[in-house]
């Protein structure tokens, strides 16, 4: 009888890839940015070819979301973060202050594991393989196990296509036996130098406890705010194109709706219009039911799906057209699973009184679940704009755009990245679309332009050193016998009185 221990064959492939992976990377680390950018182009260029095929394969792994809509996000983040990094300097000398006489050195952090969602397996994978060579960096996957096969099978296509480009053994490697203990043992090798998480909040706290460098791209629980200036139209075309997007497991889409009551009638009637359903209250309830089991946790079975096969499950009919449930709410609580996150087609919505108490539901929103992730505003006013820009909790915020296409990078100018930071939670280092800049460290060269006897005149040290001495000069030193008998004389008086 052969027992295998799974647990054991995964740390001991832990240590080899994360050993390898060290010693690759001092390898790869003298490459010039020319070099990498050969390779980075080389796998781009191949991955991009596969973006139907790798879709049609999560689809079937994972069972979540639009196929279509992943093909989608797979050409645009290979097409995409190869077009915005093409001039990026990331390591060697990556900047120079003639007037201040200071050099920038860009310094690969060295060894990174990437920790992958099932949600958006290909395209996160793409992404973080794009930007970790882009930066002169190894990197490590450990692939999620629902979405293992496809996340493996677009490493190979990467590989291959970039070794054929210069691309040195083990640069990019993966376990292909995973499990936690292993996970673990990888995260926490003294080899490893940055840990890299994309919706994998399981493994937060452990990754944490490692000490390393941690970028966190959490879940999301972002709400939307339609105020009374906005194009009303427009604003939830947005939003319904958003969070339908993949049958709505992007962290980034909008989970709520906050709406002036000024215009909530016409908001509420755009939403009809176009394909969103108000559910009644017993709908509501056995929805959430459906959505979320007991304990407060997903309903994996309901992730990535639409929202008539929703309804369907939870046994209501809605219009053939449907593609959006919305719920009713007035109040923010851990206990109702409409102010929580959900990787589906349904929203919560708020009718609140001015921008100002929309403001402090969205504060209540989005710190339900303290992930501080994506903000959206439609508004026509920049002074509302700026004071919810100012006074939210959140990593990125918004404007008069569709959540899931705005924070990757599709409809602004933010960085296209499928890693969105959510730092101002203190969930990892960065807020940012994280980028190959976020990935390196920068040494500063900086070139002796001045004397220190001429810093000491600038700051008026020697009139400052006169005045010291001329004080010193003039002062007498203290008569310790004089003062021990005037507080005997003291003394003496108060005892006489």
């Amino acid at each position: 009888m052969n027992i295998i221990d799974n647990d054991l064959l995964s740390i001991q492939e832990a240590r080899i890839l994360a050993e390898r992976s060290k010693e690759a990377q001092q390898v790869f680390a003298s490459y010039t940015q020319d070099r990498l950018d050969v390779i980075v182009e080389a796998m781009a260029l191949e991955i991009s070819k596969h973006a139907k095929e790798l879709a049609k394969l999560s689809k079937e792994e994972t069972d979540y979301g639009s196929w279509h809509d992943k093909c989608f996000k797979n050409k645009f983040i290979a097409d995409f973060v190869l077009k915005n990094t093409k001039d990026m300097k990331c390591v060697g000398v990556i900047g120079y202050d003639k007037d201040k006489s200071i050099v920038d050195i860009g310094i690969a952090m060295g060894v990174i594991v990437a920790l992958c969602p099932s949600t958006s397996p290909v395209s996160t994978t793409i992404y973080k393989t794009l930007i970790s060579i882009k930066s002169g960096n190894s990197i490590i996957f450990a692939p999620h196990p629902r979405a293992k096969n496809v996340i493996i099978k677009t490493l190979d296509i990467m590989i291959m296509a970039g070794k054929s480009a210069g691309l040195p053994d083990d640069v990019i490697s993966y376990m292909s036996t995973v499990t936690k203990p292993g996970t673990m043992e990888l995260i926490n090798h003294p080899a490893v130098s940055m840990i890299l998480n994309t919706g994998v909040p399981k493994l937060l706290k452990e990754a944490y406890k490692t000490g390393k460098p941690l970028i966190y791209g959490s879940m999301g629980n972002g709400p939307a705010f339609i105020e009374r200036t906005a194009d009303v139209e427009k604003a939830v075309k947005d939003i319904i194109k958003s969070r339908t997007f993949d049958y709505g497991i992007i962290s980034a889409s909008e989970q709520s709706v906050v709406v002036d009551k000024m215009i909530e009638p016409k908001v509420r009637e755009a939403f009809k219009k176009f394909g969103a359903y108000f559910m009644s209250e017993e709908e509501e309830e056995r929805l959430a039911k459906l959505i979320y089991h007991e304990d407060k946790s997903l309903n994996r079975r309901m992730i990535g799906k639409p929202a008539k096969f929703l309804a369907q499950q939870a046994k209501f009919s809605v219009p053939d057209d449907t593609r959006l449930l919305l719920s009713f709410q007035k109040y923010v609580s851990e206990n109702n699973p409409y102010s929580r996150e959900k990787l589906c087609p349904v929203m919560a919505y708020y009718v609140e009184d001015d921008w100002m108490d929309a403001c402090e539901k969205c504060i209540e929103l989005l710190l339900s679940e303290r992930q501080g992730h994506t903000l959206v505003i439609h508004s026509k006013d920049p002074n509302v704009i700026e004071q919810f820009a100012l006074k939210k909790p959140v990593g990125r915020m918004l404007v008069n755009t569709p959540a899931t296409y705005g924070s990757m990078g599709i409809t602004t100018n933010l960085f296209p990245a499928m890693t969105l930071g959510s730092g101002s939670a203190g969930k990892g280092i960065s807020a940012d679309n994280v980028s190959p800049m976020n990935l390196i460290y920068i040494r500063k060269v900086g070139y002796g332009i001045k004397e220190v006897e001429k810093v000491k005149k600038e700051c008026n040290l020697d009139t400052e050193l006169e005045k010291d001495v001329c004080l010193n000069k003039g002062s007498k030193p203290i008569d310790m016998p004089l003062i021990k008998q005037l507080f005997l004389d003291i003394m003496k008086d108060m005892d006489n009185n």
